[in-house]
């Protein structure tokens, strides 16, 4: 039990809706609220409506009646039948159906949402935040089950490893698509053993670059990935949610340019060309083009001036002067990776597509272009520009002396060296670099997950206070909200207004996290080995702190379902693909003992190094295929559940179809015994009407058993005849 009461009861509250009117007329506002609690009323939900904090008002919803509910519920499921997710028609008698097929937290919270969301023509309120006449709906979201997830982080707290079980609580609680995202990282911290213990062992014995950890871990990629395909397809069955992708979310945002009627179905269809998305589209290939030249510039500028003061400068304040260029990156780059983020949004919005698939995949390649060169650039200078190249490029860094020059005492603190044989490659760089994204990095990004927020929320309540209390010592007291808290609320409102104040969960965010980490192993982590040790461990604590996350510095996110991890698979597939290529680079660079080519191009075999890409690319192309083949053979539970699913609608068809033929009487089952007066009836009837050749040919037999005595007939007539036959020949 919670220690706070309010913590032990939502009060059956199934959503909040936020209604914020700060800056709306007040008899605008009021006229907004009225029609927003009368079509929610109309959508079969009951309705309260509290004070918030900030010029807000809390409505309250939960569903009003159990008929309501049901009605939605057999809607949802007969949708998921129609579209081939369900293999069996639901029964029309949905109390009786949850019997056999319970309902989950997230299917009802799912079914609720849309009642609040849907368009009013689908049985909804058509609710919708932030859009047109609803704009003063900041958010919708559901109330977390406190008590429910103090057990969950209590329970994962003492456990090494989560079980199918978890896995299924996860969806059966917070949805199909946030589940989706705890298995691959699940399956991903278990793949991760294997490379952390080569890792270890090539760290101890086989030292850096070297090509058997390379080879092993070029192929781990290769297995995870295509293993990770068939886990999906796995899940999707084992959750019912097979094909679900196809069931597109319509955007309420697409603005079609004309409406027609479907000549198959009658349907209106809103119709936007594809001539014009494409044209639309076209534009992410200048916008990329500029995304990459900006941030290459900072980070290669950036790059260039670390080169400069640690290699070059040898002036006063040189260990603090070496920090500027990761203070200007840590400045400069969220800013304008900020910005670039928000042009991709716009423009994705832009190219105006019909659903939230469609929208998710445009967004989502263009979120991986610029996290790619924020986080690989900088590798990838080190890598195949400062140690082939860095001797003939450092005579041109003069250019950023500036940074230094005021603190330097003369000019030859800041000369740099004119001749290539002045200057000596620091091969230990590029480890270095590769240690601090593999490790730093990944602490650095647990504390802003996690730490961050939690220090930051606390630090916004108690500026709060502090703006009340003073406002109150000066005679000038703001209006708390719980003043017209009714009795017996005052704890449960309060919680309330906490969770309003949380920030909304984008499971995106995490599994672009997951795969930008799967790319320095794939591409990197023959550098350093023991870069997949340290994500092991750090995907350990990952899990648990996204749960954490969730939980305590989230809202409750809205349970939607997924067949996948979407866009994020080809991402990974494009990122192994690539690995296999700079895996090979690196080991012929660094093939002498790991010093690399000591920034004289002159010693790199351009012949060699394309023959070491070329035969790795096509050893990744071949061994894709066998591992693609080998699984695809492999027998799961969720095919199993499948070929089960498949086999009892099949055989439940031919049963009911039988049972119905069953009940039809077999042609000719009541014919009379056949007489001379009935074949007399017979000849009278047929000359009193007009037949043709097909009915009289139908007509000469009524029945089985009149055929089965007409055939014995021939039978009997023929075994005579030969026997006549037979005796005349004796005679």
């Amino acid at each position: 039990m919670a220690k706070n009461p309010a913590l032990a009861t939502n009060m059956e509250v199934d959503y909040v809706i936020v209604f914020r009117y700060a800056t709306t007329d007040k008899a605008q506002a009021e006229q907004r609220l009225e029609e927003m609690l009368e079509r929610l009323s109309g959508a079969g939900l009951a309705t309260e409506v509290r004070k918030g904090n900030d010029h807000s008002v809390l409505v309250f919803i939960k569903v009003g009646s159990d008929e309501h509910m049901n009605a939605e519920i057999y809607r949802s499921r007969a949708k998921d039948w129609i579209h081939g997710v369900r293999s069996a028609e639901p029964a029309k008698d949905t109390e009786s159906a949850l019997e056999e097929d319970p309902l989950t937290e997230a299917e009802r919270l799912r079914v609720i949402h849309g009642l609040i969301t849907h368009p009013r023509d689908e049985g909804g309120a058509g609710i919708t935040p932030h859009k047109g006449k609803w704009e003063n709906v900041e958010s919708v979201f559901a109330l977390h089950d406190h008590n429910y997830n103090k057990e969950w982080i209590k329970k994962w707290s003492t456990q090494y490893l989560l079980t199918p079980e978890d896995l299924d609580e996860i969806r059966n609680r917070m949805g199909e698509k946030i589940a989706f995202y705890f298995a691959f990282t699940q399956s991903y911290f278990t793949f991760l053993a294997f490379p952390a213990g080569i890792g270890a062992f090539a760290w101890a014995f086989l030292g850096y670059f070297s090509i058997w950890y390379a080879i092993i871990a070029s192929l781990w990629c290769v297995v995870f990935v295509e293993w990770w395909h068939h886990q999906e397809r796995d899940l999707s069955v084992r959750w019912g949610v097979k094909g679900v992708s196809a069931m597109d979310q319509k955007r309420r945002e697409f603005k079609p340019e004309h409406s027609t009627q479907d000549p198959i179905t009658g349907e209106t269809m809103q119709i936007f060309p594809a001539k014009n998305r494409v044209m639309r589209q076209a534009l992410s290939i200048p916008f990329i083009i500029i995304a990459v030249t900006a941030l290459g510039t900072i980070i290669t500028s950036c790059f260039a001036i670390e080169v400069f003061i640690s290699e070059v400068y040898s002036g006063p304040l040189k260990s603090l002067l070496v920090f500027l260029p990761t203070v200007i990156l840590t400045t400069a780059l969220p800013a304008l990776s900020g910005v670039l983020t928000t042009v991709a949004q716009k423009l994705t919005d832009f190219e105006n597509y019909e659903t939230e698939a469609q929208y998710e995949r445009s967004m989502t390649a263009k979120t991986f272009v610029l996290n790619f060169i924020t986080s690989y650039l900088p590798l990838c200078l080190t890598s195949f520009v400062y140690v082939p190249f860095g001797s003939v490029l450092v005579p041109y860094l003069d250019v950023f002396s500036v940074t230094c020059k005021p603190f330097a005492e003369n000019e030859k603190q800041l000369q740099c060296p004119k001749h290539s044989s002045e200057f000596e490659i620091n091969p230990a760089r590029l480890r270095k670099q590769v240690i601090y994204f593999t490790v730093t990095a990944q602490i650095v990004n647990l504390a802003m997950e996690v730490v961050v927020p939690y220090f930051k929320r606390q630090g916004l309540m108690k500026y709060k206070e502090m703006k009340q209390d003073r406002a109150a010592k000066n005679g000038a007291p703001v209006p708390s909200a719980a003043a017209d808290d009714p009795e017996g609320e005052t704890d449960f409102l309060a919680r309330v207004r906490n969770e309003v104040e949380l920030e909304h969960y984008d499971v995106q965010g995490d599994l672009k996290e997951m795969v930008v980490q799967f790319g320095y192993l794939a591409m990197f982590s023959v550098v350093w080995p023991l870069a997949p040790l340290s994500f092991l461990i750090n995907n350990w604590i990952e899990l648990r702190a996204d749960a954490v996350k969730i939980c305590i510095e989230m809202r409750r996110p809205v349970p939607w379902r997924a067949d996948s991890i979407g866009p994020w698979l080809n991402a990974l597939s494009f990122i192994a693909w690539l690995g296999s290529i700079t895996m090979s680079a690196l080991v012929y660079l660094f093939s002498n003992d790991g010093l690399g080519p000591d920034g004289t191009p002159s010693e790199i075999k351009g012949w060699a190094l394309l023959l070491s890409i070329f035969f790795s690319e096509h050893l990744y192309l071949l061994t894709r295929w066998l591992v693609a083949t080998a699984i695809s053979k492999i027998d799961s539970p969720g095919r199993q559940k499948e070929r089960r699913a498949m086999t009892l609608t099949r055989r439940k068809v031919m049963k009911e179809s039988m049972e119905r033929t069953r009940m039809v009487p077999p042609p000719g089952e009541k014919v009379d015994e056949v007489t001379r007066s009935s074949l007399e009836e017979d000849a009278r009837q047929s000359s009193l009407r007009t037949s043709s050749p097909v009915e009289r040919f139908w007509d000469r037999q009524r029945g089985w058993k009149e055929a089965a005595k007409i055939g014995r007939l021939y039978i009997e007539r023929d075994v005579y005849d030969e026997k006549s036959s037979q005796e005349k020949k004796e005679l």
